[in-house]
């Protein structure tokens, strides 16, 4: 008896809340259906990846193909190939990339002077706001070896030129260091959002502690911002298998193409310019569940350590 009444009484309750909280339904509608339309119903095409595609018989016409088009991905060395340039690339960029926000937040974090403090963060934030096509422009003018600034100075100063674009090692380097240029100021945002949740209390205890500044920054500093630092590098590993598309086509050439051709460069030739939409969209495919898989397998070591996403 007590216990029907309860059950009576919880769900008086939630019809409660449900009339109460309907404005929020109400409000929160145009989101559900912007997911559905443009996220969710689209993802209905991945049946290409199964199916030999054409234009005239269209998704639901096109013959069944099976996991033909998987089975030429790992059959190929081209394909092999490619997924290598772009866990190379992709790892290379994490590697490299992910501490320098939290670098130069740290940085920023010990500026007192706030004029200077601004007009630094103003100069490292503004590459994010450039297209890549205007950064590929800067380094062409850069590192060009006809044009370039780098060797006009090194041919008035040695008498030779370096194919800084043309060199594999070179190229690589090129293409990390604007990756970085690029976003490290903009991906640092969110580390000094971290730092000003830290209690400065803390600071003034270890001061009076006699606590130096390096000791602040790695008990006090670099603990309040690791939960951060776990969850951004979540979501970055999840963004493993991707390379930017813009970044690697607006720097790669014929001359380092068995180096900078990656997933995303080669679902464009393969599936815009020469329309194999069903190579490419089993590529892509693909290349998200390894994503997906690469997100939970980070996130569960993360939960070892109490700073799981999810």
């Amino acid at each position: 008896m007590a216990a029907a009444m309860n059950s009576m009484g919880q769900r008086k309750y939630t019809k409660r809340v449900l009339k109460q909280n309907i404005p929020l339904y109400i409000m929160f509608l145009p989101i559900i259906l912007y997911f559905l339309i443009f996220k969710y119903y689209p993802m209905t095409g991945l049946i290409i990846a199964f199916k030999k595609y054409t234009f005239i018989k269209g998704i639901w016409g096109s013959p069944w193909a099976g996991l033909s088009m998987f089975e030429l991905i790992f059959s190929t060395k081209q394909m092999t190939n490619i997924i290598w340039n772009t866990l190379r690339l992709s790892g290379l960029s994490i590697l490299i990339g992910f501490p320098m926000p939290i670098i130069l937040a740290l940085l920023l974090n010990e500026v007192r002077r706030m004029w200077f403090k601004r007009v630094v963060q103003t100069f490292v934030y503004l590459p994010h706001f450039l297209n890549w096509v205007i950064v590929g422009g800067i380094v062409v003018t850069v590192f060009s070896q006809s044009t370039g600034a780098i060797n006009h100075v090194l041919d008035s100063l040695f008498g030779f030129t370096y194919p800084f674009l043309y060199k594999d090692a070179s190229w690589v380097t090129i293409f990390l260091s604007a990756g970085v240029w690029k976003e490290v100021g903009w991906a640092a945002i969110i580390y000094l959002a971290a730092l000003t949740s830290i209690d400065q209390s803390l600071y003034e205890a270890a001061s009076m502690d006699g606590a130096n500044k390096w000791q602040q920054l790695i008990r006090i500093t670099v603990p309040g911002i690791i939960p951060t630092a776990i969850i951004m590098l979540i979501l970055k590993i999840g963004h493993l298998m991707e390379v930017g598309f813009d970044q690697v086509y607006v720097l790669q050439n014929d001359t380092v193409a068995e180096i900078s051709e990656v997933i995303s460069t080669f679902m464009y030739k393969t599936g815009i310019q020469q329309a194999q939409f069903s190579l490419a969209t089993a590529m892509g495919l693909f290349e998200s569940l390894v994503g997906l898989a690469l997100v939970i397998f980070a996130n569960r070591i993360a939960r070892r350590f109490g700073q799981g996403l999810w």
